[in-house]
């Protein structure tokens, strides 16, 4: 059967869409990509939903119009690529839509509870496409007391378990995300938390200090040099500190966060602040391997997928952080690196179809396993 899997993430780079045909499930699950596509996201849309992370107060009318807004638009997304693919929308299973994270708060505070919120209503996406919704996958995860994420380990035990090798993916969107998948593993086995910030502090650094998006190909930071003393301000993060299972956002590593730093350093070379945000990236998934994962097995090779594996500078520190593990990415494997995610919620959204549990415990921190997501019928 068809179905579209929808991942707007962190760093807003866009909608990613994957046309994909699934049989069956669980541990025999087989999925193929048919078609893939990933379509902007409009300004207007971007600066709203960058002030719901920064905790800018928006009118209940703002927030429930961007709800059907981002809606429209991932129903728009859905359209275009099964036209692309030759594929009428109301043949397709489902759609599973991941949703434009909003807001995630993971650990209880004193005035806040555990929650999450992802916009990007299903009722309008199942109306416009014709075939059923899968949405909002993190909530029920958190009612069992987990983190409500990281929510793809699920699908990197489908795709990527390995009888002979012990295997990382690292996913590097806005924010990083490792899953760890020790040789020969069953799903209790497998470690999973987010590493820290991904592309989110180098893109928000690229468009204030160069006024680009990203750093295409990490040419940027390829021309500056590391700047120890904003190394070692880095590196005494208090999320680095923070025992695994963990997860973090753009609340923490936002743009509130970045131009504080870019404050500080004003005066230092826009290529050396690239270069020693894009350091930091790879140090922290190489702080977060060698503090809680190398004692309990070394890694054969650490798979980068995301679009920070289309930075060659990042990748190059990656190798040099970690010499003793081969450090691939997604095509290396005969995957796509943009389209990880995306397939990712095929396979979450499949389970959800078949009321069959997708969370990872062990690395959420839930209580147990539990049916992810919320079914829009037609």
């Amino acid at each position: 059967m068809l179905a579209v899997g929808l991942m707007s993430g962190t760093s807003l780079d866009g909608i990613d869409a994957a046309l994909c045909e699934v049989s069956s499930f669980g541990d025999n699950t087989k999925i193929e990509e048919r078609h893939f596509h990933t379509f902007p996201l409009p300004k207007s849309v971007k600066e709203k939903i960058r002030a719901c992370a920064a905790n800018i107060p928006l009118e209940p009318a703002e927030l429930t119009s961007l709800n059907f807004e981002l809606g429209q638009l991932f129903g728009e997304a859905v359209l275009k690529l099964c036209k692309e693919a030759h594929v009428e929308s109301q043949t397709l299973a489902f759609v599973a839509s991941h949703g434009q994270t909003i807001f995630h708060q993971p650990y209880a505070t004193e005035k806040y509870l555990p929650s999450t919120w992802q916009m990007g209503e299903s009722a309008v996406i199942a109306e416009m496409c014709g075939c059923p919704v899968v949405s909002d996958f993190r909530v029920m995860d958190m009612a069992a007391g987990g983190q409500g994420a990281p929510l793809v380990p699920y699908s990197e035990y489908i795709l990527y378990r390995d009888n002979k090798q012990n295997r990382a993916l690292q996913n590097i969107g806005g924010i990083g995300n490792m899953t760890i998948l020790p040789a020969n593993c069953q799903l209790n086995d497998i470690i999973a938390f987010d590493t820290g910030p991904g592309n989110m502090m180098i893109d928000t650094a690229v468009s204030f200090l160069f006024n680009k998006d990203y750093d295409e190909g990490g040419v940027l930071a390829a021309q500056g040099k590391l700047l120890p003393e904003l190394q070692n301000d880095l590196m005494r993060h208090p999320y680095l500190a923070q025992e695994i299972p963990k997860t973090t956002g753009r609340e923490v590593f936002g743009s509130q966060f970045t131009k504080e730093i870019l404050s500080r350093f004003e005066q230092e070379s826009p290529y050396d602040i690239v270069a020693t945000l894009t350091w930091f990236t790879a140090y922290c998934i190489s702080y977060h391997y060698e503090t809680f994962i190398s004692s309990r097995l070394l890694l054969d090779q650490l798979i980068v997928g995301g679009g920070g594996s289309h930075n060659h500078t990042l990748l190059a520190f990656l190798s040099q952080l970690m010499p003793q593990t081969e450090v691939l990415i997604q095509e290396d494997l005969g995957y796509s690196s943009d389209a990880k995610e995306a397939v990712a919620f095929v396979i979450l959204g499949n389970e959800t179809m078949q009321r069959r549990p997708s969370n990872v415990a062990s690395a959420t921190g839930a209580r147990k396993h539990v049916v992810l997501g919320k079914i829009q019928y037609v």
